[in-house]
């Protein structure tokens, strides 16, 4: 697993808290499902923005099914305006984006 950043600050609690377990959630579904080899995350600041990339070269056919993680990752960065897209094709790779709009950044 690698692991980049670009940006050094520190968010607001309840934004750090949900980037955290939205990565938290990413690494294990990877870890749980892909089977992948390699992995990385990569957070980076688009202007007002903070982008998390989770990728892999794992299996891929990564879903949202109802009552899983990812819809409730969702709806907590939701809460933020936050998105996440994930494009995982079967016989992968998957990458997993979040985007989380940061004034303060």
């Amino acid at each position: 697993m690698a692991v980049t950043a670009d940006v050094r600050l520190r968010l607001e609690p309840p934004i750090e808290s949900a980037l955290y377990f939205g990565i938290v959630e990413l690494v294990t579904n990877t870890a749980k499902h892909a089977r992948a080899p390699r992995a990385q995350i990569a957070i980076t600041r688009e202007g007002a923005r903070l982008v998390v990339d989770v990728e892999h070269d794992g299996r891929g056919g990564a879903t949202a099914r109802a009552g899983g993680g990812l819809p409730g990752l969702r709806q907590r960065l939701a809460v933020f305006d936050g998105t996440l897209e994930i494009a995982g094709p079967a016989g992968g790779p998957t990458r997993a984006r979040i985007v989380v709009p940061c004034e303060s950044l």
